[in-house]
């Protein structure tokens, strides 16, 4: 960016605070230049690590904080604190009979001959959570009259037992919303200091289990987010940047910071869903329809699939997994996100022998403090960023650009050290892990893609992150991927994903009707309720409703199946074109449909979405090639096909459009650097993107 910057407040900022660094990006949408910096993120102040990062960009970039006109932002602050179990206290109010709702869950074993099997804990301890004299039927009409009186005694004792915020989930309330919102406007009368969360307003759909859980997920972060929020704001605002702050949702929308505090549960997978948006603007740009978004930091890594330019969006996940990649061992949270595939570890995990003596990489990470052995912040044990440099990926003098020194003798001992605990021989402990980290995602991603019924060599792998673009072509290796793409300041890709992001919501409606019985207006005049709601919304972070994208779908079934499917729903509401989309849909899951078979709804979902002011078309990172060498030296990495090689590398800013080479060869930039391995023909595509290809 230039020294000097515009005096009215156009430009946008993007902070990611993710587990190792806090990634922020200043972007000038009319242009597309764009200003990166990573800076290491301080667990016991997140806040803090931001605004220092924020304070040296602008500083280097010679920007104005007064010239800010937005602030974006994601973070997995509200994720942690659910896995750390360090949330609000917070207790329940629920139906009789229904308090061990959370316990009871689905009555499943995610592993079923598991003698000793560890179940995630609720949320809320037996001692809160509270039952009250009322019943609804599954239609909404009340069977059992509320009893206030009831209410507020047990919501007294709870706060006197030191309680700061409720969950309120009442049997049918999806169908009738009556009695919960009687109990909270009795509660907040009496109980003004209490922070309540209401499962009609959270969770408003079937199956008790997953509703509860929903609810209490977002009372326990409620009253952190608030906080939290504040403190941002208030940071930013004596910071001197006037625009105003924006929240990454995990469907790969933004929100204003009220409905943020409201419902803070949008946000536990904000982070990850930017990457997955980064995936699909990066691949867009570069003609690709079809892309595997791999998003690799310092703590995890995780998978998108993005067909025809846009993500693909689940309606629900589990959150706080007691097993990491084991379906049914989290907690159900069910909001709209992006269908996101968590494949791996990322550059801070740990390596150490197993309780057989194998090598074993993660989940543990070294995370920002102490960091891996290399950063010589009091790490002792090997990371996969300590193999990384140790193979000759990274280069010491020009990790994040030469602003933070690392050592490679000291990782070298401890990689040492473990390939001796190992009894392995000298110098496999760096390749050993590499390769373990790398098999174990290619894996993880081979099973995923297929259950969702693709093939991996029809897509291309775009890498985002600090430590993605290092693994990312022996990964595609792995998984029989021809075409790898590092794009332009992948290593902030999240970051530069949520400037790009548009304003979106997502509403739900419990719907249980047979359609061959379908009352079309009522359908019709619950969608007009969805949308006038979510535009409400939408339009408070000032997009551009004019380009509204305002999208209709359905949770469906055949009559009898325990699952559904949503699907997009056709502009005419008929019972022949809704079922014509249904069958459809349900083709392309299963291959085939059963004959004769009845279907049902079981909810009406509405998507609305509107371009965000700020968010730019281009990008330019780098300042142009002129007066820059290409070729910055050799050096021996390491690649598993051919053992070490004198390998060339790039000057990743000094690459123009149109440039091509061969592998193999290591492209570095400030904040991550592309390893592509022999047998491949590379080119830069217009967009700056580099194209790896497969050809031996």
């Amino acid at each position: 960016m230039t020294a000097s910057r515009p005096t009215s407040a156009s430009l946008s900022l993007g902070i990611d605070i993710g587990g190792t660094f806090t990634d922020l990006v200043i972007l000038d949408p009319a242009d597309g230049r764009a200003a990166i910096w990573k800076e290491s993120t301080t667990p016991d102040d997140p806040s803090r690590g931001a605004i220092t990062g924020l304070q040296r960009l602008l500083s280097r970039s010679g920007t104005a904080a007064s010239s800010i006109g937005r602030v974006v932002h994601a973070t997995t602050l509200f994720t942690n604190a659910l896995i750390e179990r360090k949330g609000a206290p917070t207790g329940l109010l629920t139906t009789a009979g229904f308090a061990d709702v959370m316990e009871i869950g689905r009555e499943r074993k995610y592993e079923l001959y598991d003698l000793f099997l560890d179940m995630p804990q609720p949320l809320v301890p037996r001692p809160w959570r509270h039952e009250v004299k009322e019943r609804l039927a599954p239609d909404g009409s009340v069977e059992v009259p509320l009893d206030l009186d009831g209410v507020l005694a047990k919501v007294a004792g709870l706060v006197e037992q030191g309680v700061t915020s409720l969950a309120i989930c009442f049997l049918h309330s999806y169908a009738n919303p009556v009695h919960e919102r009687m109990a909270a406007e009795a509660i907040a009368a009496r109980f003004p200091q209490l922070s309540l969360s209401l499962s009609c307003d959270i969770a408003p759909e079937i199956r008790e289990y997953p509703r509860t859980v929903t609810t209490a997920a977002n009372a326990y972060v409620r009253p952190i987010a608030e906080t939290y929020l504040d403190t941002l704001e208030r940071a930013l605002k004596q910071a001197g940047i006037p625009g105003g702050l924006f929240l990454m949702l995990s469907n790969g929308g933004l929100t204003h910071v009220a409905e943020a505090k409201r419902a803070p549960v949008q946000l536990l997978e904000s982070g990850p869903a930017a990457g997955a948006l980064a995936g699909a603007w990066f691949g867009r740009h570069a003609g690709l329809e079809r892309v595997l978004a791999f998003d690799m930091g310092g703590t995890t890594a995780k998978l998108a699939l993005v067909d025809d330019g846009e993500p693909l969006v689940a309606w629900g996940f589990e959150a706080a997994r007691t097993k990491r990649f084991l379906r049914g061992s989290g907690l159900p949270i069910q909001i709209a996100t992006v269908e996101l595939i968590e494949i791996g570890a990322g550059g801070g995990s740990i390596a150490r022998p197993s309780e057989l003596g194998t090598l074993h990489v993660g989940p543990e990470s070294a995370g920002a403090q102490p960091g891996p052995v290399c950063y010589g912040r009091g790490g002792t044990e090997p990371t996969v960023t300590d193999s990384d440099l140790t193979l000759g990926y990274l280069n010491p003098d020009f990790f994040l650009g030469g602003t933070m020194q690392i050592d490679p003798g000291p990782a070298a001992a401890a990689l040492e050290s473990l390939s001796t605990r190992l009894g392995l021989e000298a110098g496999r402990g760096a390749p050993g892990i590499h390769d373990l980290v790398n098999e174990n995602m290619a894996g993880a991603a081979r099973v995923a893609i297929a259950e969702r019924g693709r093939i991996p060599r029809d897509y291309a792998l775009l890498a985002t992150g600090g430590a993605a673009p290092v693994h990312a072509w022996n990964v595609g290796t792995k998984l029989g991927v021809s075409r790898v793409i590092c794009p332009p300041g992948a290593g902030a890709g999240s970051t530069i994903g949520m400037l790009m992001a548009p304003a979106r919501i997502d509403r739900v409606a419990s719907r249980n009707e047979a359609l061959g019985a379908a009352n079309w207006a009522e359908i019709g005049a619950t969608f007009e309720a969805l949308e006038k709601e979510a535009l409400e919304i939408v339009s408070g972070t000032g997009a551009d409703l004019d380009r509204r994208n305002v999208r209709r779908l359905a949770d469906m079934r055949y009559v009898g199946q325990g699952s559904e499917i949503t699907v997009p729903l056709p502009e005419t509401l008929d019972a022949e074109s809704v079922l014509a989309a249904f069958e459809v849909a349900y083709r392309q899951l299963f291959g085939r449909t059963p004959p004769g078979a009845n279907v049902q709804f079981v909810a009406l979902r509405l998507s609305a979405s509107a371009p965000m002011p700020g968010a730019g078309e281009t990008l330019r990172i780098g300042g142009g090639t002129a007066g820059r060498e290409v070729l910055k030296g050799y050096r021996r990495v390491h690649f598993p096909e051919t053992g070490e090689v004198e390998t060339p590398v790039y000057d990743r800013y000094a690459l123009a459009p149109g440039v091509e080479l061969d592998g193999p060869a290591v492209f570095e930039e400030n904040e991550s650097t592309f390893v592509v391995g022999p047998g491949a023909r590379i080119g830069v595509l217009p967009d700056g993107s580099i194209l790896a290809e497969r050809v031996a």
